[in-house]
């Protein structure tokens, strides 16, 4: 859950009230290690010639056959790990320790905002400390993908929805490229239609990724994610002009109306700064500290 916030939260119940949602578990240095391994394998299967792959496979079939001298039986596991050895010597992937320095270097500079583009003033900076480990971050809209890939560098379990199939295959792209897919899911939805099971902690929205909406879809788009967040929960609707894959602009302060009852906190340079919206407590969660 995000700490220090405005409002106490006693129970943190998402949107049906009694059990809290299960987090994920964190990843193990050495599972992250092994997704990246998983992944530059399978863009390298993906990349090359079939010939090329089966000329791979005859050579670990050769190697396997010289080492066992026919003492173990040939299966496809063994020859599937081996095909993944030779592969991963000829793209020379690094050992474990050497992985795991230049990760931690590299994570380090994704927990800084400059790494994405934005300065410290980003209405979405403040935030990321306040998230836990495996807290649910929804971003709306893939203009969202700096904001969505630089919480999940802060450990948050994050999705990224949007309605175009191109930008979501982009975005899951860019998230390998920074070994942060093991935090990372890219949907397609159709707003309006469905929306995954989540109880987001906080919710960045790309306003220009809702501007092609009726006013009334675009009302109900963001009255569910209301209800799905829980007391406490934030949304932090991202400055105009900061989204560039916007083709039609829609200004935050368009969507600011939907935030009544809510503790708005406007951005400090221009109305086009955007805005953060913090749930109150559910009138039931209050009546429970007053009589506590």
């Amino acid at each position: 859950m995000l700490t220090s916030l405005p409002f106490e939260r006693a129970n943190r119940t998402g949107t049906g009230g009694g059990i809290p949602p299960v987090r994920r578990a964190l990843r193990s240095l050495k599972q992250e290690y092994q997704e990246f391994l998983l992944q530059r394998l399978e863009e390298y299967k993906n990349t090359v010639p079939r010939a090329e792959l089966l000329e791979i496979g005859d050579e670990a079939v050769r190697e396997l056959q010289a080492s066992t001298q026919d003492q173990y039986l040939l299966t496809e596991v063994l020859l599937l790990e081996h095909v993944d050895r030779i592969i991963a010597q000829r793209l020379r992937l690094p050992s474990f320790p050497r992985w795991r320095q230049k990760h931690r270097a590299l994570r380090e500079a994704q927990r800084e905002p400059t790494h994405w583009g934005f300065d410290r003033a980003h209405p979405i900076v403040p935030w990321a400390a306040r998230l836990e480990p495996g807290d649910v971050v929804v971003a709306l809209g893939a203009p969202a993908l700096a904001e969505a890939l630089f919480l999940a560098a802060h450990d948050a379990e994050v999705f990224l929805l949007d309605q175009d199939l191109g930008a979501v295959e982009a975005a899951e792209g860019r998230a390998v490229s920074e070994q942060l897919a093991g935090a990372f899911q890219a949907l397609v939805i159709n707003f309006g239609s469905w929306f995954p099971d989540l109880s987001p902690t906080l919710v960045a929205i790309a306003p220009g990724s809702l501007a092609q909406l009726r006013a009334k879809d675009r009302a109900s788009v963001i009255a569910d994610l209301q209800v799905r967040t829980p007391s406490g929960g934030v949304h932090v609707v991202l400055p105009a002009g900061s989204a560039s894959r916007e083709v039609i602009p829609l200004a935050p302060e368009a969507l600011q109306t939907l935030y009544r009852g809510w503790q708005v906190q406007r951005g400090r340079r221009s109305k086009r700064s955007g805005f953060t919206a913090i749930k109150p407590p559910r009138q039931l969660d209050t009546a429970l500290n007053v009589s506590d």
